[in-house]
């Protein structure tokens, strides 16, 4: 279907977010279309809003709108304890667990060679300096299980030995809940390699 210039324009847009194609892109706009100017307007705004007022907080790399973040300057939480996590998302997860208290690092992004990901391209220079300020107790390594999330925390592991601060990485295998006899063999090994006295 052939529609008018903007409304193209602004189906295009939509189907720059990813996981929109084209159908859902046209529901979109014809949803904005078909609703009020303020809403359209209130939209408009707070997509703005979130490109002039957000930015990266100076210690841990996470979106803020202050700096330090809210996390980094809560003096009850933790600062030798720090999770180096790979993106914004992840840190959402971990701090929904609401069990974690100490504060976070967020790379964006895992070391991705075949990506043309290297170690350049991630925030570990940051995170190098902050370990080498001395008052990091503990690094815990939560990237993900997959191969770039492991070696991205074999990586960084190497880098941070010998620097006086423990290094720990998440657990991984069976997830609470689930049974055994639908794991994947991968995860019942690192569930195995990973058992713990009782």
């Amino acid at each position: 279907m052939q529609y008018a210039a903007p409304i193209t324009r602004l189906i295009k847009a939509f189907t720059g977010l990813p996981g929109i194609g084209e159908k859902t892109a046209a529901r979109l706009a014809l949803f904005v279309l078909n609703s009020k100017k303020g809403y359209a307007e209130e939209f408009a705004g707070a997509l703005m809003a979130v490109k002039e007022q957000v930015s990266l907080c100076s210690v841990c790399m996470t979106f803020s709108d202050t700096d330090p973040c809210v996390i980094c300057g809560d003096v009850t939480r933790d600062a030798a304890a720090v999770c180096v996590v790979s993106d914004y998302k992840d840190m959402v997860a971990m701090e929904a667990m609401a069990g974690y208290k100490g504060r976070y690092h967020i790379l964006h992004g895992s070391l991705a060679p075949l990506k043309g990901v290297g170690p350049d391209e991630i925030r570990l220079a940051e995170l190098l300096d902050r370990v080498g300020s001395g008052s990091v107790r503990e690094v815990i390594l939560a990237t993900g299980f997959d191969a770039e999330g492991d070696a991205t925390a074999t990586y960084i592991a190497g880098l941070l030995q010998g620097r006086g601060t423990n290094i720990t990485r998440i657990a991984s295998g069976v997830p609470v809940g689930g049974s055994v006899e639908y794991m994947d063999g991968a995860t019942l090994g690192r569930a195995m390699a990973g058992r713990k006295t009782v």
